[in-house]
């Protein structure tokens, strides 16, 4: 057999030494483990410079203060609260974030768009999915793929009861509950039942009395999206709805909707009292207090009570004195759109009322109704002093001056 060299024994023995060593090392590990249990992750943090950790949960941060914090999501303390509404928060840099709602403070800013935002985590939100067609940006891509849709028109989910096609699931499972008559959100204050959420949200702001959507143009609130931007309309004058019959515009469908109705005759909604017959449901709720006497909107300022709310609007100008309506050409101001259409004609010449007797044209309509009494004799103003009749009301005026 082969002598082992020297230099051999003298390895193995320091590394029997140093396997002693360890085993020493080791051992007195074991121990503090017994003793502390988080000792393992207390080490691994001092590894990796994040010495503090949570006795809850074992989390581990770089310094105390943090640690600090942390503890409070556990404790549920929140030491700072907001001067302004009484909010409170479990950091101070939460309380500062909170603040900027108050003071519209946006300090952070993308260097590629300039879009601002209150809070740092809002800008780091990255939205890498943009859509080539109008450039719309999504967080992920299966949202660009469903708004991608809306262009392409793809509408992949289909209705086994009806046919009927939607470009995302979760609208057609809306639209399944119409076949099921399910309407699983009920309102707590009427009871009546909505098939969705969003529609109970919005239904429940008629009972708060709620509008979060205010104008940026003339500060008008609403208490839904589609409301102001269906107002808006008003101050930019878009007008996205024609008829095809005519070609006149208006700035919402259910207008067009209403008017097509004159080119088709059409009458749907009548009267049960007098059995006339009006294109559009509200014309006969507003007919109907003729029949009642109702005059559900008064005047706060006379108590003057009045059948539609527009007379109401109307008539409260004669209090405040504000006349909207003003003429392009000599800047007169009146308090109602219709007088303003009658005074532009006298700048045009145009008289679209004629006589269908002897073709006499009138710029107003009250104008060939007086007319057109001197054809048909009639003389509907008469003297309460002496019974002559006259054919119209200022004609009166002046003859009862010859009896005072």
């Amino acid at each position: 057999m082969q002598d082992i060299p020297s230099s051999n024994h003298s390895n193995n023995a320091s590394f029997d030494s140093f396997k002693q060593v360890r085993s020493s090392d080791s051992s007195q590990t074991v121990t503090q483990n017994k003793s502390h249990s988080t000792g393992a992750k207390h080490q691994t943090a001092h590894i990796r410079g994040k010495p503090f950790s949570c006795s809850e949960c074992g989390k581990c941060f770089n310094n105390k203060s943090n640690l600090d914090t942390h503890h409070r999501i556990h404790t549920g303390e929140k030491p700072f609260s907001c001067s302004e509404c009484g909010k409170c928060f479990n950091s101070k840099s939460n309380l500062d974030s909170h603040k900027r709602v108050h003071t519209g403070e946006k300090p952070f800013s993308c260097s590629e768009c300039g879009k601002c935002f209150s809070d740092k985590s809002s800008l780091i939100r990255e939205k890498p999915f943009s859509c080539s067609e109008c450039g719309k940006c999504y967080k992920n891509k299966s949202a660009l793929v469903v708004h991608q849709r809306t262009h392409t028109g793809e509408k992949p989910f289909s209705c086994s009861e009806c046919g009927k096609c939607f470009n995302r699931k979760s609208t057609l499972d809306t639209h399944h509950k119409i076949h099921t008559g399910e309407k699983p959100f009920p309102c707590s204050e009427c009871g009546k039942c909505f098939h969705r959420k969003s529609d109970l949200v919005k239904h429940q702001r008629y009972h708060t009395g709620e509008k979060p959507y205010s104008c940026s143009e003339c500060g008008k609130c609403f208490n839904n999206k589609p409301s102001l931007f269906k107002h808006h309309r008003i101050h930019t004058g878009e007008k996205p709805f024609s008829c095809s019959e005519c070609g006149k515009c208006f700035n919402r469908k259910s207008t067009l909707d209403t008017h097509h109705k004159i080119h088709t005759g059409e009458n749907p909604f009548s009267c049960s009292e007098c059995w006339k017959c009006f294109n559009h449901r509200s014309a006969l709720t507003k007919h109907q207090r003729n029949h009642t006497g109702e005059k559900p909107f008064s005047c706060s300022e006379c108590g003057k009570c009045f059948h539609q709310k527009s007379h109401l609007v109307v008539h409260q100008r004669s209090h405040t004195g504000e006349k909207p309506f003003s003429c392009s050409e000599c800047w007169k101001c009146f308090n109602r759109k219709s007088e303003l259409v009658t005074h532009q004609r006298i700048h045009t010449g145009e008289k679209p009322y004629s006589c269908s007797e002897c073709g006499k044209c009138f710029s107003q309509k009250s104008e060939l109704v007086t007319h057109q009494r001197i054809h048909t004799g009639e003389k509907p103003f008469s003297c309460s002093e002496c019974d002559m009749c006259f054919n119209n009301k200022s004609s009166l005026v002046n003859h009862t001056k010859k009896h005072i």
